[in-house]
């Protein structure tokens, strides 16, 4: 494609996971139809041979492909899928400018540019591509199911509505006009100071030093970001965060409106102890509903799980991954 960019990736291994020798890995990269170049690691089984299944992995928001994607990504390639894990447009290696910035419209744009990608691969079948989203982008995989019909199986794991929280809050605490005016007054001045400044403000990663009275959600997104278990200098979460008026477009775009006319396999899979749980009840809820395509929908609750074990295994394997690899199994067939 015509003028698209050439990113400065690393060669170094620096995700926060061990390389496996049972997968082959190397540096990718992939152009949306907005004309951003996206950066992605392609993971594939040494053993693999002939036209494979293949899954495109994202998230957590705010993260990088070499934290959670990168680990599932990785894994499933181990499984004998041809899988990528990549980072969004303004994130990580990613391109576009003005950096740290979201978009419902573009987000959902970049998971159908993976699998653009995939389509055209020489050893991948396009009619068996699939989807993982994890935290923010489970729900986006969500959206993106509703509208590619191209996506066989999409997996929404330990998910987020990110149309939901930006709007309402979390718990649903600031679910009034009100409070979202308030919400919009404060970006709108924010926006004069960014222009003024011909930059823009960051509004702060995850907390760090944690404080004494921090709620539990807050420190468990401080045991995997802010510590060696899944800090990374290039993850937002992890550093700066996004812009203050970041995420401001998602107020008012519900991202799941049409979650109940996807006819192609879905599984959401939540950690049962997760704070954030009640977004992937409401939403499996919600896609069933009126839905004549349920009997390939499926709620999996994981035992004991809060939202970060299913970034990394919460070190008790708590990423049901023999699940995952029977499902797109299953349905990439």
């Amino acid at each position: 494609m015509k003028n698209t960019v050439k990113l400065e990736l690393t060669n170094e291994w620096d995700k926060t996971f061990p390389k496996s020798e049972k997968v082959n890995h190397r540096k990718v990269t992939f152009h949306n139809r907005y004309g951003i170049t996206l950066a992605a690691d392609l993971y594939e089984s040494k053993e693999a041979s002939g036209k494979l299944s293949a899954i495109a992995v994202c998230g957590p928001f705010g993260a990088v492909k070499e934290q959670a994607a990168g680990l599932y990504a990785q894994t499933m390639a181990e499984r004998g899928f041809l899988t990528i894990a990549f980072d969004p447009s303004y994130t990580g290696e990613s391109g576009g400018e003005p950096r740290y910035m979201a978009s419902p419209d573009i987000n959902t744009e970049d998971f159908q540019a993976a699998v653009d990608f995939l389509s055209v691969q020489k050893n991948v079948d396009p009619e068996k591509i699939g989807i993982i989203g994890i935290c923010g982008w489970g729900g986006l995989a969500l959206n993106v199911a509703a509208l590619d019909t191209r996506i066989k199986a999409t997996v929404a794991s330990t998910m987020y509505d990110m149309s939901r929280v930006n709007a309402n809050g979390y718990f649903d605490s600031e679910n009034s006009a009100d409070a979202r005016y308030a919400k919009k007054e404060a970006m709108n001045v924010q926006r004069i100071v960014d222009y003024k400044n011909d930059s823009y403000a960051l509004g702060g990663g995850v907390a760090d030093p944690l404080p004494e009275d921090a709620p539990f959600f807050v420190a468990d997104y401080h045991d995997y970001y802010k510590t060696d278990r899944g800090y990374h200098k290039r993850s937002l979460n992890s550093n700066g965060g996004w812009n203050m008026i970041g995420c401001m477009s998602f107020m008012n775009q519900p991202i799941l409106k049409y979650s109940n006319e996807i006819r192609s396999a879905v599984l959401v899979m939540h950690g049962e102890k997760a704070h954030s749980c009640y977004f992937s009840r409401d939403a499996y809820a919600a896609m069933v509903k009126d839905n004549p395509y349920t009997d390939n929908k499926e709620l999996l609750l994981i035992p004991n799980a809060v939202h970060t074990d299913l970034y990394d295994g919460g070190g008790k394997d708590a990423i049901a991954f023999d699940k995952l690899e029977q499902f797109f199994g299953e349905n990439l067939k």
